[in-house]
């Protein structure tokens, strides 16, 4: 099972945080997070950052969210310590508070107008950032270097032979290799700044008006081609069946309604050609999804997992790995009707 690294109670003094009520969040799969409810019933988040984290990434998102604010979005901010700091560090173990957002997070969208909202937000978030520049202290160069995620499952089935699911890993691990030997090759596009994570748990919606009021877990930030970002997003927002279903699929309606909101805000932001490769961006980033699952069902060292559902990590991952699949091949079967889709929605066709 996994060990979550409770906060002490110097911790929790360190950040102002003494006899607050801490109610554990279960939904991110990277950092620890817990909601801090204090004895004057103020609210904030706390986390302890996952280590593959520097944590001068803390200056990065504090730089973004000044810059959102100073741009009239709504934004989680860094919760400076009492002594002023942004962040605190103890044995090893990276903490730090954000300002709480209410509103409603969900797992998978329920209605095509939430992906239209999604979208439409997305493409603010994008523009509010397009003049802000940025050297970002943790620049996550190649995290979607989909070559180098397919050669680290390739070296998981050669060195991880011994691991008692690997059975029923090895075939999962070639499907994929399949699958991504006939990906089309994506263009060579800018860079932009991005979120760098847009899967649908990460936008908050309003609890009365279902308006998607903000983008939340911002450790991801970086500049990337923006097409990996929208292929993303489409690969969340559309598989209305979750990341842990085998009936995942892309939902051609939801499509439809993520693009028109993106295209609605974006205008001219996005250039034909990126238009043009986010059919592919969004298989690709599917692919590539599937790929890092897989790998870590083997090594066991990166995604949080539910032990609560599952006996192991393992077992967890396989079936997120499996569901990704399940998605790609139904962008696959879909695929003329994705790329009229897309673009017809900013008038390519």
């Amino acid at each position: 099972m996994p060990v979550h690294t409770q906060p002490s109670e110097t911790v929790l003094k360190e950040l102002g945080l003494a006899r607050a009520k801490l109610t554990r969040l279960e939904s991110g799969i990277i950092n620890d997070s817990w909601r801090a409810e204090k004895s004057n019933q103020e609210i904030f988040v706390l986390q302890r950052v996952n280590p593959i984290f520097p944590a001068a990434i803390n200056n990065d998102i504090y730089a973004v969210t000044q810059h959102l604010q100073q741009k009239g979005m709504l934004t989680p901010c860094l919760v400076r310590t009492p002594k002023g700091e942004l962040w605190l560090e103890e044995n090893n173990n990276l903490w730090r508070v954000l300002t709480f957002m209410p509103g409603i997070t969900r797992d998978v969208l329920e209605e095509p107008h939430q992906a239209e909202e999604a979208g439409a937000l997305l493409a603010r978030f994008h523009l509010a950032l397009s003049d802000l520049e940025l050297p970002f202290s943790n620049p996550r160069i190649g995290v979607h270097d989909t070559q180098k995620h397919l050669n680290a499952l390739k070296i998981a089935l050669v060195e991880h032979k011994a691991h008692p699911h690997y059975s029923d890993i090895e075939p999962l691990g070639r499907k994929i290799l399949e699958i991504a030997s006939t990906l089309p090759k994506l263009p060579a596009c800018t860079n932009r700044m991005v979120h760098g994570d847009p899967k649908i748990s990460n936008f908050i919606f309003d609890e009365v008006t279902d308006q998607a009021m903000c983008l939340i877990d911002l450790d991801t930030l970086s500049t990337m081609p923006i097409i990996l970002e929208l292929g993303d997003a489409i690969r969340s927002w559309c598989n209305i069946e979750g990341e842990e279903s085998l009936d995942a699929f892309l939902s051609i309606p939801f499509l439809e309604s993520s693009m028109t909101g993106y295209a609605r805000e974006a205008k001219d932001f996005l250039i034909e050609q990126e238009w043009r490769a986010l059919p592919t961006a969004t298989l690709t980033i599917t692919v590539e999804l599937a790929a890092r699952f897989a790998t870590d069902a083997l090594i066991e060292n990166y995604f949080n997992w539910n032990p609560n559902r599952y006996a192991t990590a393992s077992e967890h991952n396989q079936l997120r790995a499996l569901s990704q699949v399940r998605l790609a091949q139904s962008i696959q079967t879909q695929w003329n009707s994705i790329q009229n889709v897309i673009w017809s929605s900013v008038g390519l066709i």
